[in-house]
């Protein structure tokens, strides 16, 4: 039996006799949280809270006793809690997702004793070293873990070390090359997330780093196309453009196939937000002005409808 949604509830409520009790029943055995619940989602959220604090108070405390310690103490220091973090994960019986916060911790440590072991011998390697190192380094963590939160931290190490790289080393990159470069990551991370949790249901990841993912994509398609529009791009902007189309016909067409209002909310969004920049780069008077305002309040206007409508009709049937 699928699990039952709110809509669903309500539909029953409207077309049956079932009385406020059961009704009742029905939303606290399905839709609301119990005792159970809430105490996994308060564990969690303080172990979470913890070890951000904890990270944020390692990295305060390297900042204002820097002069004081030698440099065995700065890298002995942070190797230590390393271990640590480690040991507790491997031979503690603390719960699975309360040992993955702890590794999620220890792969942000990691990135703390390349950054202390860097200043402390002035290596010089340049920035996107760093993160490449730091990405490199966990990422057997990330795979063996899956965890949504040390994916995500793994996601933005990778995309730090493009963009950083394409800066740093890469010149002739263009800026369409390296947008067309983050989106096809991202695109194909999103992809291969959707394909194995939703599809193949191999792994299971929260709505919210999916949803993350879609942001992040569409994010990397609209900045790029935005940027590229009036420059002199080459055949990159080409590249990313066909593949932005592509990417968001298939988008919307799983959406209305699977009753996802999210990507048809992000997706005409972001076509909105490219057609307004194009208006505007075409001409900058007053009355350019007023017309994409105009366009953009129509438009807006338009989707949010037609999500209502969908909304409707797919909660009837």
């Amino acid at each position: 039996m699928a699990k039952l949604e709110r809509d669903d509830i309500y539909l029953i409520s409207k077309h049956s006799n079932l009385s406020e009790a059961g009704i009742n029943d029905l939303l606290r055995v399905h839709i609301y949280n119990g005792a159970i619940a809430w105490k996994k989602f308060l564990r969690i959220f303080f172990v979470t809270l913890a070890s951000g604090f904890f990270a944020a108070g390692v990295i305060m405390f390297f900042a204002y006793n820097w002069n004081a310690l030698g440099k065995f103490s700065k890298i002995g220091i942070i190797e230590l809690l390393l271990v640590t973090s480690v040991a507790l994960i491997l031979f503690s019986k603390l719960k699975q997702d309360v040992k993955n916060i702890l590794l999620t911790l220890a792969s942000l440590l990691v990135g703390v004793l390349f950054a202390v072991f860097g200043q402390v011998y002035q290596t010089g390697a340049n920035a996107y070293d760093f993160f490449l190192g730091w990405t490199l380094s966990i990422a057997i963590w990330v795979v063996v873990a899956n965890f949504s939160a040390l994916w995500l931290l793994f996601l933005i190490l990778v995309n730090t070390t493009v963009v950083l790289y394409s800066e740093q080393v890469a010149g002739n990159w263009s800026t369409s090359f390296v947008y067309t470069l983050l989106f096809a990551i991202n695109l194909s991370s999103m992809v291969a997330f959707i394909y194995l949790s939703e599809w193949k249901q191999v792994i299971k990841m929260p709505s919210w780093f999916i949803r993350t993912l879609i942001i992040t994509t569409v994010l990397c398609a609209t900045i790029g196309i935005t940027n590229g529009i009036f420059s002199n791009s080459g055949p990159a902007f080409i590249v990313l453009f066909l593949l932005v189309l592509a990417s968001y016909a298939a988008g919307i067409l799983y959406a209305l196939k699977q009753k996802r209002a999210f990507y048809l909310s992000v997706i005409p969004f972001s076509i909105v937000v490219i057609i307004a920049d194009l208006m505007l780069n075409t001409g900058g008077d007053a009355g350019m002005f007023l017309l994409t305002f105009l366009f953009i309040v129509a438009s807006v206007t338009f989707i949010i409808r037609n999500l209502i409508s969908l909304q409707k009709k797919w909660s009837v049937e």
